[in-house]
């Protein structure tokens, strides 16, 4: 079984085949995922892939003692390889807190355009929740946890369409911060700026209706972690994003530590016809994602494993693609159906850590970690007994192979802490109490 444990803050990159799983840890029980590919993806041929919905179910924070706790799920769109499984996720035993929705399968519904079916289940969700939302209104009440909404973008068809109807504090639009999630205020340790849909692009192909966002992870001295996640969209809008960006004085808004590659790798996002109508590199926008990436950004794949070359017509990861944010980065890319092995696929874990920012993880760490943090009775217990001592956090050669910081030094404090060098095999949930 593909699994992982999920660090206190951070981020993990489940490997589902070509599509996107991505769970954000905000911490004190408030988790995020951002699209859903679910076990439909182990149809390809030889794809090793993870059960996020089971995996979500077993490691969730259950706030109540007893249901486990999804605070949000963010769609960027509607293609079946971001919300495969959706269905499957509604009949779970998990709450989902709020949804983030663009107004895209609205118009998609009125121009009576084919969506599947696990599109279909979101859009009917979120119209059960805009109603919720209205009724609880109406009642002078604030809507529960569990019928939450928010509307992100704009669409110029917006008044034929129910979530109209919802006062203005439900929507967001490009330019906006986000710092609430179900209801709660966590500026201190979670932001979200919207830097898409755009207006111009709403009667456009769904792919340009992603949503993209720039999340930051906050640690409580102060250390950030920057996500970059541009949903599908291809060079002409990532392109703008940064423009704008820069124009708007939000350079910071583009930084980013840890990219997503947009649609899976496709070279779409570098490469784009020329004057002469022949594919050419778009070294400008390579070149503003340089700028802004940290000195050790690293990018994901969330994808099969490449292919040995790329062919005409070939649908992505595109070795081009990995090539070029290769050229501007320190480290290779990491592709979720090949990290460690293309046998044995592994979540691709960052932890955001104080003082260093998000670290690449190595997993069996994590894994070590929440077996020890149940054999010592609970987090809060374990970490006082370490002090400062952190985790070991794997960080990663040029080459891609580990090294290790502070190993022998956590595992001493474990074991102090733990009272013996038994491996203990139960295992907890998402972060640290």
């Amino acid at each position: 079984m593909v699994e992982t444990e999920l660090p206190g803050q951070g981020v993990v990159f489940w490997p589902v085949g070509t599509g996107d799983s991505t769970t954000i840890v905000v911490g004190d029980n408030l988790v995020m995922q951002v699209d859903l590919r679910d076990m439909k993806a182990a149809d390809e041929d030889d794809a090793v892939v993870a059960a996020v919905i089971d995996r979500l179910e077993e490691t969730l924070p259950q706030p109540d003692g007893k249901t486990p706790y999804l605070a949000l799920f963010a769609l960027t769109h509607a293609d079946k390889d971001h919300c495969c499984g959706f269905g499957d996720l509604l009949e779970s035993s998990i709450l989902i807190g709020e949804i983030w929705a663009t107004p895209r399968l609205w118009r998609e519904l009125s121009e009576d355009k084919p969506m599947c079916e696990d599109a279909q289940r979101f859009q009917d969700e979120v119209e059960r929740r805009v109603t919720a939302t209205l009724k609880a209104i109406e009642d002078g009440k604030e809507p529960a946890s569990g019928d939450r909404v928010r509307i992100i973008g704009y669409d110029e068809d917006r008044e034929l369409h129910s979530y109209a109807e919802l006062p203005d504090e439900y929507f967001t639009f490009p330019g906006d911060v986000i710092t609430k999630v179900d209801g709660q205020d966590v500026a201190d340790r979670f932001e979200a700026f919207v830097h898409a849909p755009f207006k111009d692009n709403c009667a456009g192909d769904r792919n340009d209706t992603s949503l993209a966002l720039q999340v930051q992870l906050k640690a409580s001295d102060g250390t950030v972690g920057r996500l970059l996640f541009l949903g599908d969209l291809a060079y002409p809008i990532i392109k703008m994003i940064f423009e704008n960006s820069e124009a708007a004085g939000n350079s910071d808004r583009v930084e980013w530590d840890v990219l997503l590659s947009p649609h899976h790798c496709s070279k779409k996002a570098m490469y784009a016809d020329g004057e002469d109508g022949e594919e050419e590199l778009k070294q400008d926008l390579l070149d503003q994602l340089q700028a802004h990436a940290d000195a050790d950004a690293r990018v994901i794949s969330s994808s099969r494993p490449f292919r040995d070359k790329d062919d005409t017509g070939n649908d992505p990861p595109h070795l081009l693609a990995r090539d070029a944010y290769e050229s501007i980065t320190a480290y290779p890319v990491l592709c979720t159906g090949e990290y460690p092995s293309k046998e044995e696929p592994r979540p691709v874990v960052f932890a955001l850590e104080p003082g260093l920012g998000l670290e690449l993880v190595d997993v069996t760490d994590l894994e070590n970690k929440s077996q020890v943090l149940k054999a010592a009775g609970g987090g809060r217990r374990l970490l006082a007994a370490l002090g400062t001592t952190r985790f070991p956090a794997a960080s990663f050669t040029a080459t891609g192979r580990p090294h290790q910081r502070g190993t022998d030094a956590a595992r001493a404090g474990v074991q102090q802490a733990r009272g013996d060098k038994a491996e203990p095999a139960v295992q907890i949930g998402f972060g640290d109490a």
